[in-house]
């Protein structure tokens, strides 16, 4: 009896043991539970507090975007449409105003490339006597060469004239540029204006086209009615002959103006 009764006084204590030993254990995982379920609230609120910067990122992305589709629409438009946009805004600007030396200058040419050179022009009395006084020196000097012989590469009274010889001596020294030495530069030279047949006045020089060689290969000076000096040949003089000539007719190429109120001394 003795026996059974310890046997279960050690049973019992033996239970009481083991329940004093899993209570803690039980509170222990609570706590650990509590803290689990509180560490995700709080990374959850840092993640709500932390400032998002993706607002200026989108803004660079899209700036950088734009510029590089301007880039390739310039690259991809032709040159010759970028000129043709720029001579236009060029056309539509007001023209620069010049002063002293370039401005006379930009006159001068502009009066000599309008096509209109016979057009008329506002002269001082002065400046007209200056400019009638210089065409009457050219023509008095070719005309006091008629009779003289004709002398390839002749610039001289004294000796005789070619053709372009004899313009170069009349114009050396009354108009601001410089003459030529052969029909064919004459021909092309830009500070004298191309006048047309039907406006040919005193003065004026006449090309013709006789050996096939360049655009011009003589010249002769206008006199009015329909005539012009020239020094023709070898074995001929220096005379005044009338472009309604056949020969004449069949080798015309041009005519330009050396001398006007703008361009003498």
């Amino acid at each position: 009896m003795r026996l059974l009764i310890t046997l279960f006084m050690l049973a019992f204590a033996q239970l009481f043991m083991s329940m004093a030993h899993a209570s803690p254990h039980a509170a222990v995982k609570a706590d650990h539970h509590k803290a689990d379920s509180a560490t995700p609230a709080r990374e959850d609120d840092r993640r709500k507090r932390r400032p998002v910067k993706t607002t200026t990122r989108k803004v660079k992305e899209t700036s950088s975007r734009k510029a590089k589709e301007v880039a390739t629409k310039k690259s991809r438009t032709p040159k010759y449409k970028l000129r043709k946009k720029e001579s236009v805004a060029a056309a539509a600007l007001p023209p620069k105003k010049r002063y002293g030396r370039h401005r006379l200058r930009n006159e001068e040419t502009e009066a000599l490339t309008s096509g209109s050179a016979s057009s008329p022009l506002k002269l001082s009395k002065a400046h007209r006597a200056r400019y009638q006084k210089a065409r009457e020196t050219a023509m008095n000097k070719l005309m006091s060469q008629l009779g003289k012989p004709y002398l390839w590469g002749g610039t001289s009274p004294k000796t005789g004239f070619d053709c372009s010889g004899l313009v170069w001596y009349a114009y050396k020294d009354l108009v601001k540029f410089k003459i030529p030495r052969t029909a064919n530069e004459m021909y092309h030279l830009r500070d004298a204006a191309s006048i047309k047949r039907g406006e040919l006045e005193k003065g004026d020089l006449v090309f013709f086209r006789i050996n096939g060689r360049g655009a011009a290969d003589h010249v002769g000076v206008y006199l009015g009615d329909g005539k012009f000096i020239q020094s023709p040949r070898t074995g001929k003089d220096i005379q005044v002959s009338a472009l309604s000539e056949d020969y004449w007719e069949q080798h015309y190429v041009g005519a330009r103006r050396v001398m006007t109120p703008k361009t003498i001394r």
